[in-house]
């Protein structure tokens, strides 16, 4: 068997491999902790967004864009009519979550982007994160917390070399 590394072109021995599995396994034991500790924190800003469960996952999608998406591209995405997508949307601008606004490069296209308070609310619902608040990190000692550091950094990294990969297919609304 021939020499493997990994993408950073760090080189991965059998014992590494093994080592590699065990640990990613005990990441995601920890993240199923706190994920399952901050839902009481997580439920409070979920509980006050005056959106639809549809409404929050289109606004997701906006979020997630900085080019806006077309409707029919979301209604696509999302299995509903033009005609119920573009009320969705209506209820999201009449909520200042969303505007539309002329394709540059087709007047003819509308498309639709997250406002800022639209990305304002999105983001008090993702980073209600009470294991990353400042009671918790500035208690870490600062070994600990330079290795949480690096690791996060490392997995920020690997989410954007996968993101550059996903742009290559096809996205709603392009």
């Amino acid at each position: 068997m021939g020499r493997r590394f990994t993408n950073y072109g760090e080189h991965v021995t059998e014992t590494d491999d093994d080592e590699r599995t065990l640990l990613a396994e005990q990441v995601r034991k920890l993240s199923v902790a706190f994920e399952t500790g901050a839902l009481p924190t997580l439920l409070t800003p979920l509980l006050t967004v005056e959106l639809t469960i549809q409404q929050l996952k289109v606004l997701t999608m906006l979020v997630t864009t900085d080019e806006g998406m077309t409707g029919s591209g979301l209604a696509e995405v999302f299995g509903v009519s033009m005609a119920s997508m573009s009320g969705l949307l209506d209820r999201l601008v009449a909520q200042g979550m969303a505007e539309r606004s002329s394709d540059p490069h087709d007047a003819r296209v509308r498309r639709i982007h997250a406002t800022e308070h639209g990305r304002s609310a999105m983001r008090r619902l993702v980073a209600a994160r009470p294991e990353y608040a400042d009671d918790v990190l500035l208690r870490i000692p600062l070994d600990d917390l330079r290795g949480l550091a690096r690791g996060m950094a490392a997995v920020g990294a690997e989410l954007e070399r996968l993101r550059e990969l996903d742009t290559r297919a096809p996205s709603a609304g392009s």
